[in-house]
């Protein structure tokens, strides 16, 4: 039977070679202006060629002093659309899709000299800046921020946009009751609290027509929270909304200790998926092709998000038929004969394992 790894799927117009994605991951390597270097070109380069069907680089900020930290990308002015433009280029060059997932730290913004700004003047810690809370003139410039930073994806050549809407940065803070204490319409029941995502995801739906994803934290993990049961109620909404895939992490809302094993965030996706008929990702700790396989196979999710171990190993996705038994195209430079020779057979060849090039 063929791995349902490897299989192709289509989202809204786009098609993906397989079911890999890689998962945005902080790298503060950008210069001090928010602009793809080298790093990212290699980086992200070598995980395309590894196999993904889809890359997420980091969090790309919409405003200057939403970066996460120091060395962030950004996505906040027109000169940044140069060197994503780059960056999606070698990532498509080497047959992946490219996505971007834009954000704003709120009042977790790493950076000492950056202002900390959150739906309520509340701390992340007793020890940490007490946040200013967003006026709602202030809100209307992050939706709008959103919107500018879409326009500038769909010049740079994202296949995906995904919003960031979990671990604890701005949009998560909106919508757990554990950070957001407003009194007014972006405060109190779930349509409150959802209310500036709701903005946002139109503002970016109306510039961008292609796959959008929404990054959530299913679980505030802390009496008071958000559970998976709430984001069937943001869920639904999501849907409703033009929303294509719900990507199920957790946590970050709060100082909390999280019990983390292999596959802990998978339920929140299959709750969603089987509860909405929405599609959804699965991440966290999904190791190896095996476990990806049977969370694909139950139904649990679409796309398999995977983080960490790209990190270790920019060729998971081969590891990860390895471990399938499963035979997938392997790059034409790393075979016995190199790409030349390849140039003359079919495309695309997929060549076996014991024909590849012994180093």
């Amino acid at each position: 039977m063929p791995a349902l790894l490897f299989e192709p799927m289509t989202i809204n117009g786009v098609d993906f070679k397989n079911r890999i994605a890689m998962s945005p991951m902080c790298m503060h390597s950008a210069d001090k202006d928010g602009n793809v270097t080298d790093f990212h070109l290699v980086h992200y380069g070598a995980r395309a060629l590894g196999g993904a069907a889809l890359i997420f680089p980091e969090t790309c900020a919409v405003q200057q002093h939403a970066l996460i930290g120091p060395g962030d990308l950004g996505i906040w002015q027109d000169s940044h659309i140069e060197g994503l433009s780059r960056l999606v280029d070698v990532i498509h060059r080497f047959d992946a899709k490219a996505g971007v997932q834009i954000g704003h730290a709120g009042r977790q913004v790493l950076d000492v000299n950056a202002r900390s700004v959150a739906p309520s003047a509340i701390p992340f810690t007793p020890e940490s800046r007490v946040p200013e809370a967003l006026t709602i003139a202030e809100i209307g410039e992050v939706v709008a921020a959103f919107g500018d930073a879409a326009v500038r994806a769909r010049k740079a050549g994202f296949d995906v946009i995904e919003i960031h809407t979990a671990h604890g940065f701005l949009l998560n803070e909106f919508l757990s009751p554990l950070a957001n204490q407003r009194t007014d319409e972006y405060g109190g029941n779930h349509e409150n609290r959802y209310r500036i995502l709701r903005e946002v995801i139109d503002a970016v739906r109306a510039e961008w027509k292609g796959p959008l994803f929404v990054r959530i934290s299913s679980s505030d993990y802390k009496e008071g929270g958000n559970t998976p049961e709430d984001f069937l109620t943001y869920g639904l909404w999501m849907k409703e909304q033009g929303v294509d895939l719900i990507d199920c992490s957790s946590g970050g809302i709060a100082m909390v200790q999280v019990n983390t094993y292999p596959g802990y965030q998978v339920p929140a996706a299959e709750l969603l998926r089987k509860r909405l008929g929405v599609k959804t990702g699965a991440v966290g700790m999904i190791e190896t092709g095996r476990q990806a396989e049977e969370i694909l196979r139950n139904g649990r999710a679409d796309m398999i998000l995977v983080g960490r171990e790209f990190l270790k190993d920019p060729f998971w996705p081969r590891t990860a038929a390895d471990n399938l038994n499963v035979e997938i195209p392997v790059p034409a430079q790393y075979t016995r004969y190199g790409a030349t020779w390849q140039r003359y057979l079919p495309k695309p060849a997929v060549v076996p394992f014991e024909e590849t090039v012994e180093k």
